[in-house]
């Protein structure tokens, strides 16, 4: 697979797309214009105090996570910034309006903005991370770009997972898709918005650990259930993992860690094992 991009290393060798999303119940967007830093917590990235603002806010906020995301051809005259919660069964979007960047040094993340019931479609376009997601992620984007609202589709930094590009994260469902293709992306998109899981681009739902991922997938594919509601966890007890579906029937199933493919992670980097998720219905 020499000479070959993370995503094309990826597909070729067969990598499931099982339980490979990003494990996070809590985002953190930010609306920077222009090119990000390939890491976008680091100094220099956002101005101070706003940085120290946002640092603080993660290191207070369990399993949080920090994207820059933009929008090409945008010209408003103020800076989104979004605070979401994405729990299984509790969500929360509060929008805020900054003048400038720098203002969300003086900003409450805790508890300042305005709910909002907006729903948002990221596209991972991290080009300065991976050249998968800017060439992947830059159609996918352009796919949507007119289907979407202004609001409603943004670019973003890096979601993780380059080798599955193009990535889309849609919140505060938290349901992330890999190996987006443009002509498939305003189904997969749409569906999601509505509520449904296009299950064979489907990573997993970032409220869940990634074993927790493999059990939900796994009772999905089983049960035929492409509803986001359709399921809810009922319990862990080690490597076993209940889920309740919407008519009270409870399923359950046993996860194993098992050794992934062997794969780049990203671009220009050595092939691996990766990490992996095996799971079977009781």
């Amino acid at each position: 697979m020499s000479g070959l991009r993370c995503s094309e290393s990826s597909l070729l060798a067969g990598e499931s797309l099982a339980a490979t999303a990003t494990t996070a119940g809590h985002w953190l967007l930010v609306e920077v214009p222009g090119t990000w830093p390939r890491d976008v917590s680091m100094e220099g990235a956002l101005p101070e105090p706003a940085l120290s603002v946002v640092k603080a806010w993660l290191e207070e906020t369990a399993g949080s996570r920090l994207l820059f995301v933009r929008r090409p051809g945008r010209t408003a005259a103020r800076t989104l910034v979004f605070v979401i919660r994405a729990a299984e069964s509790m969500t929360e979007v509060r929008r805020l309006e900054l003048l400038e960047t720098a203002d969300l040094g003086d900003v409450d993340l805790t508890s300042d903005g305005d709910p909002t019931d907006r729903q948002l479609v990221l596209v991972c376009g991290h080009g300065t991370r991976d050249a998968c997601c800017a060439l992947h992620g830059t159609a996918v984007y352009a796919a949507l770009a007119d289907r979407l609202g202004d609001e409603e589709l943004w670019i973003s930094s890096h979601q993780g997972g380059h080798r599955f590009a193009a990535n889309v994260l849609v919140l505060p469902a938290g349901l992330q898709f890999g190996r987006v293709e443009p002509g498939a992306a305003p189904y997969v998109a749409a569906r999601a918005l509505s509520g449904r899981i296009e299950l064979d681009r489907y990573r997993g739902r970032t409220c869940y650990a990634s074993s927790t991922q493999a059990a939900e997938r796994a009772v999905r594919e089983a049960e035929a259930l492409e509803g986001v509601a359709d399921l809810r966890l009922a319990g862990i007890d080690g490597a076993r993992v209940r889920f309740r579906a919407w008519d009270g029937s409870e399923h359950v199933a046993l996860v194993e860690e098992v050794v992934g493919s062997r794969v780049p992670a990203s671009c220009g980097v050595e092939p691996e094992n990766q990490r992996a998720f095996s799971a079977r219905i009781l």
